[in-house]
């Protein structure tokens, strides 16, 4: 059998490899900056302690590490290419576990030292990428407490990873615990996730993680000099189309389960949900999950919707997996009825789904557990039906004044949990008044322009009629509103006044296509006489206008305005036109410290009072302090069940803040941990629905 004479790939113990007196690992300038955030911390940690809680069969794969060996030095050193990000976070999880013991457990701190730094006192200061720059020794352990030249605290220990210059001194000084005066006010992910794994892995438990970690396995691949580094990492990293978010729950599902397990759910549940779905099957685990979390779920990279399906469902065994499953498939079966209106069992309800999928599929979630319901006889159809029409007065109301519809799904689907006047509370806040309306149909152009006049109208075959502009968008220079005066002999001022009112809602109508042909570009008076034999009424009573002007177009905007409101009326419900606040459960997590991040907030209502916090920092220690004192067991239980942020003691080093005179919170996580601590602390609470942000528009700008 031939065998490779470029690439060695082996198959090893992830911590015999790093423990391995010889291994020395050096970051090229080329990689990318350190990405991995608290999420993926959190995950790493989970499959960890699963591995750990095995029997000794099973192992965890950690996928492969590729390098290529560099002579550069005094040792031979391996220059990663690929898996910089793992073993970075391995080495902050190994650190953070060597100074929770190292007090403690004096035979696991020396394990654990062995996989950071090494044991050869071979501190000489040669280290190109600046990472030892006293010589002092790695081992003359100037403390006398370490036989086994661990000690991280000397000076000239050098460390196993060893990253480029750019960031070695961050990375260093967190895995040696070595922090100059001002380090705990810095921001850095070596810091974020180091902090994170003191935080969730106590002194007792370091046992259990450290059986985990001495199961991890990768294959090393080290590429020989003929080797083409680039085209192999390429190779590992792209196998043609990436597996997408429902492939990859898909799998996940799968895995574990036995062939006739597998057999079962892929015939009964999975196959079924794919026939439902079609190509809009992503959509539908999207909607689904943020139907069932009352969550936003991120659609942009990094496989938002497999993470929150993973959060959701954590653990699957079988007969939880068939349970689910048929859930599943049963709202696969909901969401083939909103992508096709029409086969839905009542007509006028597949008419109001059709209504509702002019505005897209932004409020599916909500519209799926309704459907649901209704098809159960949970709800009755006049429920479901005066909900449609609350979702669409919504989406045109807000777009007919220019406010986004999007991250507005969720909250509604909160709100619906707790009842249909809890709906309509909620719908109501965020619907714009009539007032504002009204001003915005006199002078805007109007959306979605055909659906709203077809309904004006009571016209259902939109498909035979036309958008039909009294006043024409391009008028030739001989149109006339009268017969008498032309285009031509109108002053600018008189034109531009037309033209701003050409896509107003008194300007525009629907014509049968035929009698369009003949409309088009016609002085009013000619079109006077098309008009009068349309079916359509608002059209046909054009004809009765002798004149067209600009106060002809907004009498009809007025007239026109008082059914639009009747038709997408706002709930009757007390509540106010929040214009733009966004409840902090919506509010969206960005990983690491974004730009803009210190101006994100323009203020904060907190339960009525009006906070000026601008940014994530600084509201969540508010939260946690003011909730510190109005719900103390909450705080208590959430920060215990989670492992911070609050601790009877500054246990490591950075960013702390006292909360009383015995307790401490730590501040020194992501942007996007301390939202999520927020809002998770919120909701425990029953505050959650009280609170809101007011994004900023310097920070949206930046």
């Amino acid at each position: 059998m031939a065998s490779a004479t470029n690439i060695d790939a082996t198959a090893v113990n992830t911590i015999a490899w790093l423990s391995a007196a010889e291994t020395t690992i050096v970051v090229p300038v080329y990689q990318r900056q350190y990405r991995w955030d608290i999420g993926g911390c959190e995950q790493l940690l989970a499959d960890i302690r699963a591995v750990a809680d095995s029997d000794d069969r099973h192992m965890h794969f950690i996928g492969s590490v590729l390098s290529t060996t560099s002579s550069a030095g005094a040792a031979p050193e391996l220059v990663l290419i690929d898996g910089q990000q793992r073993i970075t976070t391995l080495m902050l999880l190994i650190a953070a576990l060597h100074h929770t013991v190292k007090d403690h457990d004096a035979e696991l701190a020396a394990h654990l030292g062995r996989v950071l730094v090494h044991t050869d006192g071979n501190g000489d200061g040669n280290d190109p990428n600046g990472a030892d720059t006293n010589g002092t020794g790695a081992g003359s352990d100037t403390n006398g407490n370490d036989p086994n030249g661990t000690d991280t605290n000397n000076p000239g220990t050098r460390t196993k990873l060893r990253p480029h210059r750019a960031w070695a001194q961050v990375f260093e000084s967190v895995v040696l615990d070595r922090r100059d005066a001002g380090d705990e006010l810095r921001d850095s992910r070596f810091d974020d996730n180091y902090a994170f794994f003191r935080s969730q892995v106590l002194a007792d438990e370091a046992p259990r993680i450290w059986r985990g970690l001495q199961k991890l396995e990768h294959v090393a691949i080290t590429l020989g000099a003929g080797a083409n580094a680039q085209q192999i990492f390429e190779s590992l990293n792209s196998t043609g189309e990436p597996l997408r978010d429902h492939e990859l729950i898909h799998n996940y599902v799968l895995m574990g389960l036995s062939h006739a397990e597998q057999s079962e759910i892929e015939d009964s549940y999975w196959l079924p949900i794919e026939q439902n779905t079609g190509e809009q099957i992503g959509g539908f685990w999207r909607h689904y999950l943020v139907m069932s979390t009352g969550r936003e779920v991120a659609v942009a990279g990094e496989h938002g919707v497999y993470g929150a399906f993973r959060q959701q469902f954590p653990r699957l065994d079988f007969e939880t997996l068939r349970a689910h499953a048929a859930e599943w498939r049963e709202y696969s079966a909901v969401y083939r009825t909103l992508l096709e209106p029409s086969t839905a069992d009542d007509a006028e309800i597949g008419r109001q789904l059709a209504y509702v999928n002019t505005f897209g599929r932004g409020m599916y979630p909500l519209v799926m557990r309704a459907y649901r319901d209704h098809a159960r006889g949970a709800e009755d159809r006049a429920t479901l039906i005066g909900t449609l029409e609350h979702v669409q007065a919504l989406l045109l109301r807000r777009t007919v004044v220019g406010l986004s519809n999007d991250r507005l799904v969720a909250r509604m689907c909160r709100a619906r949990e707790e009842g249909p006047e809890s709906l309509a509370r909620a719908i109501a806040r965020i619907t714009p008044s009539d007032e504002r309306v009204r001003v915005a149909l006199k002078y805007g152009d109007l959306p979605h322009a055909a659906y709203v006049l077809g309904r004006l109208a009571d016209v259902e075959a939109l498909g035979a009629l036309e958008l039909e502009y009294v006043f024409p968008l391009a008028p030739a220079d001989d149109w006339s509103p009268d017969g008498e005066r032309r285009w031509t002999d109108f002053t600018d001022d008189e034109q531009n006044a037309f033209r701003a009112l050409a896509q107003t809602l008194g300007n525009v109508a629907l014509l049968e296509q035929p009698l369009a042909e003949r409309a088009f570009d016609a002085s009013h008076p000619e079109k006077r006489a098309v008009y009068v034999r349309s079916a359509v009424g608002p059209t046909k009573e054009l004809a009765e206008i002798p004149a067209w002007s600009t106060s002809a177009i907004a009498e009809r905007t007025v007239r026109l305005t008082q059914a639009f409101l009747k038709i997408w009326a706002r709930p009757a419900a007390v509540g106010i036109d929040d214009d733009g606040l966004t409840p902090v459960l919506d509010a969206q997590r960005r990983r690491g410290w974004p730009r803009g991040w210190d101006r994100e907030f323009e203020y904060v209502e907190y339960r009525g009072e009006h906070w000026e916090v601008h940014d994530v920092k600084a509201l969540f220690n508010r939260i946690f302090k003011r909730l510190w004192a109005d719900a103390h067991e909450t705080v208590v239980a959430y920060s215990g069940r989670r492992g911070g942020p609050i601790y009877e003691a500054q246990a490591w080093n950075g960013q702390w803040d006292a909360i009383d005179d015995a307790h401490f919170i730590y501040m020194g996580w992501d942007s996007k941990y301390m939202l999520t601590a927020v809002q998770g602390l919120l909701d425990e609470a029953g505050l959650a629905p009280e609170v809101f942000v007011k994004y900023s528009y310097i920070a949206a700008a930046m």
